[in-house]
């Protein structure tokens, strides 16, 4: 698929948003800048009928603003008690916050060697580009800033976290030319979002984007970072991530540690790796859980964009969390 197959995929009577491919960082204008515009339509085109009001954004938060006052309903957190209202009219009230108008958000966009990987539509990379560009354009506009953290196991590039339209499509530019790293480099999704701590910043929102499948070893810094902000998780899988083919003998390359070796697919081999992806899946969703981070998941055999709005409107309706209101951005 190249840069420039930009048309859904029809499958019977149902068509498949397919991102553009963006050839593992390898992909210069004119191509880059028609894919990323592709990209940019696709995400407004789809989206804009999910937002509603200005500065809509990711997860929920109290905001700093005061808004109207309501009843007091159990559970409910005194501190915000409207002591005025309460005494005109002889019952309990606290005063609703709105939303703050600016929020700050950062990206972890994954893109070690077992990105670099796609048996269907698309590689999991450009699924990782494709939802740089949706969280973009959620908490982009009304003074919001947007920045990212873009790790490859061999080098990690910050980009700043700025307001506009020209960062953005430079940032994401940047992300979608980010070059692969060499075989045999790991990835180090720990130290990507450790990344995010120093230096300290103010509230607002992390999303980390990758496939979570190596070692769960930034479960801890995840946490540290939800401590302060609000944090989502965006997973992008592959079919054969969770499950192997029925193709007899096979030559298999595990690019992060470089190693190469032929396997034959039987029953009981393909039951073990299905098993043990799903037990990964698990451990993973467990440790989003701890961290209270949702998990958006993405594949590079569904439609990416149908996906992502299911996902918004869900969390719309979802007490708590999800894909609302703008983030906690301003309060301090």
């Amino acid at each position: 698929m190249s840069g420039s197959d930009t048309a859904p995929v029809t499958a019977g009577s149902t068509v498949v948003s397919r991102p553009p491919s963006f050839r593992s960082g390898e992909l210069r204008d004119p191509k880059l800048a028609a894919a990323l515009r592709t990209l940019e339509l696709t995400v407004r085109r789809r989206l804009d009928g999910v937002l509603h009001g200005d500065h809509l954004g990711l997860i929920p938060g109290p905001g700093s603003e005061p808004g109207d006052a309501r009843e007091y309903q159990p559970g409910d957190d005194v501190r915000q008690m409207d002591w005025s209202v309460t005494a005109r009219t002889t019952h309990p009230h606290v005063r609703q916050s709105v939303a703050d108008r600016e929020l700050e958000t950062w990206l972890v966009v994954d893109l070690s060697a077992s990105l670099d990987f796609g048996t269907t539509g698309c590689e999991k990379r450009d699924l990782a580009v494709a939802a740089s560009a949706a969280i973009t354009h959620l908490s982009g506009g009304g003074g919001n800033r947007i920045g990212a953290v873009v790790a490859t196991g061999a080098s990690t590039t910050r980009i700043p976290a700025r307001g506009g339209r020209v960062h953005t499509q430079s940032m994401l530019r940047a992300i979608a030319t980010t070059p692969s790293a060499e075989d045999g480099v790991r990835g180090d999704l720990r130290a990507a979002i450790e990344a995010l701590r120093r230096p300290e910043r103010r509230r607002g929102m992390a999303v980390v984007i990758s496939d979570f499948l190596g070692p769960i070893d930034w479960e801890r810094s995840l946490r540290a970072i939800s401590a302060r902000h609000d944090v989502l998780a965006v997973e992008v899988l592959d079919p054969r991530d969770l499950e192997l083919p029925d193709v007899g003998d096979v030559v298999l390359h595990d690019p992060e540690s470089g190693r190469t070796r032929e396997f034959s697919t039987t029953p009981r081999l393909r039951a073990d790796f299905a098993r043990a992806a799903a037990a990964h899946r698990d451990d993973v969703e467990k440790a989003l859980r701890r961290c209270g981070s949702p998990r958006l998941t993405l594949r590079t055999d569904g439609d990416w964009i149908a996906d992502v709005v299911r996902f918004v409107t869900a969390r719309r309706h979802t007490i708590g969390s999800g894909f609302t209101n703008t983030a906690r951005a301003g309060t301090r």
